[in-house]
């Protein structure tokens, strides 16, 4: 790059300005799998107020990929509950991860319904 002229100052490319860490870390945890994460934390603790005490004690979110938020249930009974309210479930879950990150929801069966 050629020597900017005595006196004359080089303008600064912009992407040599520091930028603030809460950015960074935003523009970071916003995307893939740890964006995916971050939410899927979130709606794991906050499961009850998702589907209520009871189904929580039956049901655990387990994975959210490509916008498909999986769910554990306990059993089969369970699994047809929570297809039953799926659309109220993707609603809240929206609700709580503060963003439209569901747009479908998928129930597994199996094992107890804690986390993976």
């Amino acid at each position: 790059m050629p020597r900017p002229e005595p006196g004359r100052r080089r303008r600064q490319d912009p992407s040599d300005q520091p930028e603030k860490l809460g950015s960074v870390l935003g523009a970071l945890l916003g995307t893939g799998r740890w964006g995916s994460g971050m939410v899927l934390g979130e709606l794991g603790r906050r499961w009850g107020e998702v589907v209520g005490e009871r189904v929580a004690r039956e049901s655990h979110p387990v994975r959210l990929e490509g916008g498909t938020l999986w769910i554990r249930a306990s059993s089969g009974a369970w699994g047809a509950q929570l297809n039953f309210l799926a659309r109220e479930i993707r609603t809240r879950a929206n609700d709580v991860a503060g963003s439209a990150a569901i747009s479908r929801i998928r129930v597994v069966l199996g094992g107890p319904a804690g986390p993976d």
